[in-house]
């Protein structure tokens, strides 16, 4: 099936996918190809839109968390900097590295708000330091601290009860916000694991697991809520960087990110690709049955030919490139072929990175 695959995306997909394969999957990218490739991903729209919005400080348009009102959606440093990553360009790239080189400069990203350390599952550091993981710079850049807290924020979960327990109720109890100086996980936190691998041990990859199965039980209705999800305080309620729920973890979604939860249509819902390809990169796979299960559920779709017929129902989980989404590297899906090409290869991918 995998070779099938494999053949699949060499003769069909884009030189982003393509690269990718060779690299990634069969590990034998030549340099040729890889020259070859460079030139080709170089040229493609939305590249250039964001090689065009860098800045003289190396920073990617004006924003850094996402779109504004004079921020577009390839002009701005967190987008730009995972985007060119995913593509495949290549890390030397002097936009790329100019780009990693502004991040060194504590005050184009930094705010009231960036303590990472303070204010659990949120910091502006944080978005930066998985910026840096993604572009596939931690080995430049030290960013071991947040790797370390990103451990210990999984940890937490399996040291108490719920996240009851390390929030308290504001608004007469409507609300709930993170007790300063505590820890727990959010999607950044699983960003920066997925893509590092200096942490990885039997034990700490065990103890992630452990943790995401707690997250993903289902026993306790009352913990399953939105309203259970804290915000952290800055003064005033701001809203995580995608906490992960006590319980209802899911690799089901209803949409683009906030969907963390269970929901009760799982008929309605889509997989959450990039959740379980990061997953699948953390390495815990083999010790959760319900990731396994989902796995094997999406390998069902794969046809004789090698290609990947899962429906995707909420296309901007794939096109929707910011904070909280975006997996689409063909340039577009006005083809049957290239949507195909998008979502085989990332059936690939969990397929590769969960040793299935």
């Amino acid at each position: 099936m995998k070779e099938k695959i494999i053949k699949f995306l060499l003769e069909n997909a884009n030189p982003s996918i393509k690269r990718r394969v060779k690299h990634e999957i069969l590990n034998s990218l030549t340099q040729k190809e890889a020259v070859d490739y460079q030139q080709l991903i170089l040229k493609e729209p939305n590249i250039k839109r964001c090689l065009a919005s860098q800045l003289d400080n190396g920073w990617f348009g004006h924003g850094f968390h996402g779109t504004g009102k004079n921020v577009g959606q390839f002009e701005n440093q967190e987008t730009c900097t995972k985007y060119l990553g995913e593509k495949a360009v290549d890390k030397n790239t002097p936009a790329l590295k100019r780009s990693m080189e502004a991040f060194l400069d504590m005050s184009l990203y930094n705010c009231d708000n960036g303590n990472e350390f303070k204010f659990a599952a949120n910091g502006s550091n944080l978005i930066r330091c998985a910026c840096i993981a993604r572009a596939g710079y931690a080995d430049v850049i030290d960013i071991t601290p947040q790797i370390q807290l990103s451990i210990d924020s999984f940890k937490r979960v399996l040291e108490v009860d719920s996240v009851i327990d390390i929030s308290r109720p504001i608004r007469g109890g409507k609300q709930r916000v993170f007790n300063d100086y505590e820890k727990w996980p959010c999607r950044y936190n699983l960003d920066i694991l997925a893509f590092t691998n200096s942490w990885k041990n039997d034990e700490i990859i065990k103890m992630v697991a452990d943790s995401v199965i707690k997250m993903m039980k289902t026993d306790q209705p009352e913990l399953m809520s939105e309203n259970t999800i804290p915000a952290s305080w800055v003064g005033y309620p701001l809203g995580t960087l995608g906490a992960f729920p006590t319980q209802g973890l899911s690799i089901m979604c209803g949409g683009i990110y906030p969907s963390p939860l269970t929901r009760p249509d799982p008929y309605n819902q889509d997989y959450n690709l990039e959740y379980l390809e990061w997953f699948a990169r953390c390495g815990i796979v083999p010790f959760i049955p319900a990731l396994q299960k989902a796995i094997n559920e999406i390998m069902n779709y794969i046809g004789d030919d090698g290609i990947c017929y899962l429906p995707v129902k909420y296309v901007d989980l794939f096109k929707g490139w910011g904070p909280y989404g975006g997996l689409q590297l063909e340039v577009d899906w006005k083809s049957k072929t290239r949507r195909l090409c998008d979502i085989t290869f990332r059936a690939l991918l969990i397929l590769h990175y969960s040793k299935q």
